[in-house]
């Protein structure tokens, strides 16, 4: 039976090169297999999974109103082997539903990479459905200046002060975020709110 899965974990913690290894090994064996990433992700070149530590693979880049389904129905004869997302905490409840239904009723494996919160602690839509509904939830760990484990992202500014307020959603990489255990996270945040 095929799942649905999500692997989420804070900034910096491998999640891209996660999917990236279980691509490859997918493709290895002789297996088709179908990338999606965010569209709004510009940080790297349009269309492409890419970790920092330099691995990339193309992608289709899905907006707010993608159908997914469709997509995997229209890529090829046969449905893939697997389907595999990352920035999944920019899909919507409803895309995140199709993935769903692509497990449980197409017999396609899942694997979505996200972000679980953002800059403020909040649950990104895409993040929080998951959580609700997704067969298994992996966290990768991180880890935070002071050794232990990193679940938050603190958006910094240039001068690396921390920001409390904003969009939920500003990309950037490390000039733009750091990820925090919760304790660091809440000291530096609450600094930033005066």
């Amino acid at each position: 039976m095929a799942k649905l899965y999500f692997y989420y974990a804070s900034m910096n913690a491998g999640k891209s090169t996660t999917l990236l290894q279980a691509d490859f090994n997918y493709r290895e064996r002789g297996m088709r297999t179908i990338l999606f990433t965010a569209a709004i992700d510009d940080r790297f070149e349009a269309g492409t999974v890419t970790s920092r530590i330099g691995l990339g693979a193309d992608a289709i880049a899905f907006e707010r109103d993608t159908d997914l389904i469709a997509i995997v129905h229209r890529a090829g004869e046969a449905l893939p082997a697997c389907v595999l997302v990352d920035e999944a905490q920019f899909l919507t409840a409803a895309q995140v539903d199709q993935l769903a239904v692509l497990a449980d009723m197409h017999g396609v494996p899942v694997l979505a990479y996200g972000l679980r919160t953002d800059f403020q602690g909040r649950l990104f839509e895409g993040s929080a459905r998951l959580l609700a509904i997704a067969d298994s939830l992996i966290e990768i760990k991180s880890v935070c200046e002071c050794g232990r484990k990193a679940t938050m992202n603190l958006r910094v500014d240039s001068d690396g002060r921390a920001i409390a307020e904003g969009k939920q959603t500003e990309i950037g990489g490390n000039d733009r975020y750091v990820a925090m255990c919760r304790k660091h996270f809440s000291a530096a945040f609450m600094r930033a709110v005066g």
